[in-house]
This record gives C-alpha cells, structure tokens and sequence, in this order.
C-alpha cells in the first residue's frame, strides 16, 4: 500500500507541474514551456531571463500567479471534501455544506454593494468575514439542535438558504446593472485578477490544514463505522468534529474569498479517488489534493480560453462537468449497491 501511495503522489506530482506549465503557455500571446521555465527560473534566482518584459510579465505576473491559484484552490476544496464526506458520513456533504460560501457571498455583496467597511475593507477581506459568520451560525444552530451530524447538515443547509436570500435581496434592491454583473461573476468563481499575495495566503492556509486532516487520519477512518465506534475506540468525537469542521471551513472561507464560489469539486473529486487510493484518509487525503489540483488547472485554461476574449466562470465549467460526474459516481454506487 506505501509503495501505491508513493506511486500515485508521484504521478499526481508530475502531472499537476506539467498541467501548470502547459497551462501557462494557452493563451492569446504565445509563450513556449520554455518561456516559462526560462521566467520561473530567473525569479527565483536561477538564471538570467532572456525574455522580453512584456512576455516576462504575461507568465510571471499574470498567467503563473492564477494557474497556481486554481491549483491550490482545487487541491483545498478536494481535501475539504473528502474530509467532510467521512467526518459527517454523508456522500454528498461538500465544501459549502456549511454555508461558508453563502456567507462569503454576502459578506462580498455588502462590500460591494452596500459600501460596508467604507472602503477599509477589501472584498476578499468582506467574503471571508462573511464566511467566518456563516460558519459560527452553523455551529450554534447545531449546538443548540443537539450537535449530531445530521443537524450539522441541516444547520448548514439552512445559513445557506439565508444567506442566499441576503444576498439575492442586497443584489435585486441597492446594486446597479453593471455592479450586479460584476458581482454574480464573481459569485459563480473566478480566478481574474489572482496575484502571489493570493497564492501565498491560500498555499499557507491549506498546507496547515492538510497537515491538520492527515494527523487525524486514522480518526477519521475510524469516523467511517459511526460516531459511537469511533467513541469506543477512544476517539474524542465532539472535540474532534470541532476541529476538523473548523480547519475546513476556515480553509474554504479562504479559497472562497480569494477565488468565489467553485462547486462540484469537494463534492465528485474524493469519490473519484477512492476508486484509486480505497478509503484509508493517509492515503486519500494526499492524493485528492493532488487530483483537485490538476483538474482545476485544467478547468480555469478551458474558462479563460474557450470562448476568448470573453471569459466564462470557473463555477459554470466545474457545473457542467461536475453534474454528469457526479450521476456517474452515483450510477455506479447503486450498480455496487
């Protein structure tokens, strides 16, 4: 099993920084992978750059910074989804189960929209606070609702519902036409504008939470039998539900704020996985974030790229692809079934 482990993160490794090369050359200027390497290897001091600053800046500066933000931002919602999937042992549970993007969606909204924070506080900076709230609602709710898994679901099911009726409601009556179509945008995820301020707060957070789920990966293989086994076998099940709800929303509230609302990769990629790494989360885990990584590369090219210049939402491509998937997915657990 080590040495399939070792085998899968090589190949995904391999595969993700070829995507991201190969990514970085698609575009209406043309650049070599060469050109990339050549401007890789100059920022990090390895080399002088024989580019022009024009075409130093379309990889450096623009194409680099977004297409390792669409890998880090694939990568933590996978991981988050495979996280959640066992932790609240429902094969539907995703990143945004929890209403974290619903509140990062008003939280953008009514910086956008309703100037709040006077311009003190960015977007990125609204949805995130917006997502911290969602998520403490959440948690409340499901307290007070007797703090099983399911009433953790229908805790997030429900800040969901609400915040998106706030925000649809902050939309419909105080934004105009052409703020309306900036922030739906937005709201159905977009990498546009993605920078290595990004890249590096992203990269930092979802690190610290991937080596948070993989230290309690033999916990949640133990989550798999049910609450009360894992309590027998000295789990500490509320603390550790904590925890864990709590690193991946803060991971997702990140990636929301930075990238929008991108659906349907927490929810397909970690059942796709498990068809190659079983269901053991040390395996898993790894494995996921990588696949997430090169999808969402691959997914973002195909976005700003198939109907250039106009640019289609990373939310509306991952739908399209993600709800054939997923009825794949769920074919083939009732032909197993």
């Amino acid at each position: 099993m080590r040495t399939r482990l070792v085998l899968l993160s090589l190949g995904g490794l391999a595969a993700l920084l070829t995507s991201i090369a190969f990514a970085v050359t698609i575009g209406p200027a043309a650049i070599s992978t060469a050109d990339v390497w050549t401007a890789v290897a100059a920022h990090l001091g390895l080399g002088d750059s024989t580019l022009t600053p024009l075409r130093d800046g379309i990889v450096w500066d623009l194409r680099m910074p977004r297409t390792l933000l669409a890998a880090v931002c694939g990568a933590g919602l996978a991981v988050c989804g495979a996280v959640m999937q066992s932790l609240l042992r429902n094969p539907l549970a995703d990143p945004f189960v929890l209403g974290v993007s619903s509140g990062a969606s008003t939280g953008a909204v009514a910086v956008v929209v309703l100037g709040v924070g006077g311009g003190a506080i960015s977007l990125s900076a609204g949805a995130f606070l917006g997502a911290l709230l969602s998520f403490g609602l959440v948690l409340l709710l499901s307290h007070i609702l007797g703090g099983s898994t399911d009433r953790v679901v229908l805790s997030g099911v429900a800040a969901m519902q609400l915040f998106s009726a706030l925000t649809s409601f902050t939309v419909l009556t105080s934004a105009d036409a052409e703020t309306t179509r900036g922030v739906l945008f937005w709201l159905l995820g977009s990498l546009t504008g993605a920078d290595w301020g990004q890249v590096a707060l992203c990269a930092a957070v979802l690190a610290v939470a991937l080596a948070v789920c993989l230290g309690h990966a033999r916990t949640l293989d133990a989550f798999a039998f049910g609450a009360e086994a894992a309590a027998g076998l000295g789990v500490h099940v509320a603390r550790t539900r904590l925890v864990l709800l709590s690193v991946t929303a803060l991971l997702t509230a990140v990636l929301v704020s930075c990238a929008g609302a991108i659906g349907f990769v927490g929810l397909v990629l970690p059942h796709a996985t498990r068809a190659l790494t079983g269901s053991g989360h040390a395996r898993l885990l790894p494995v996921t974030a990588l696949t997430g990584a090169v999808f969402l590369v691959w997914v973002d090219t195909a976005a700003r790229t198939v109907l250039d210049p106009q640019e289609v939402p990373v939310g509306v491509v991952t739908s399209l692809i993600g709800v054939p998937a997923f009825v794949a997915v769920l074919y083939r657990g009732r032909s197993k079934a």
